[in-house]
């Protein structure tokens, strides 16, 4: 995608297609993203520190995010 993006050779018959092709190549798109923005912002507060480390294993889980 990125080398016919250069040459400019790119036409998608609408945006969905476009969307579509840019998840294939790129990943799960805005969500993954959220996902992995959410794990990274989470803060433990005033719970308990069980509370949290739950809420974190749940969200990090849920993001597929390996690092």
């Amino acid at each position: 995608m990125l080398e016919n993006l250069e040459i400019e050779e790119l036409e998608f018959a609408s945006a969905g297609d476009f969307m579509a092709e840019l998840k294939r190549e790129f990943g799960g798109g805005d969500n993954e993203l959220a996902k992995v923005a959410k794990l990274k912002k989470l803060e433990q507060e005033r719970r308990i520190m069980v509370a949290f480390v739950q809420e974190f294993r749940r969200v990090a889980r849920e993001s597929g995010y390996k690092e």
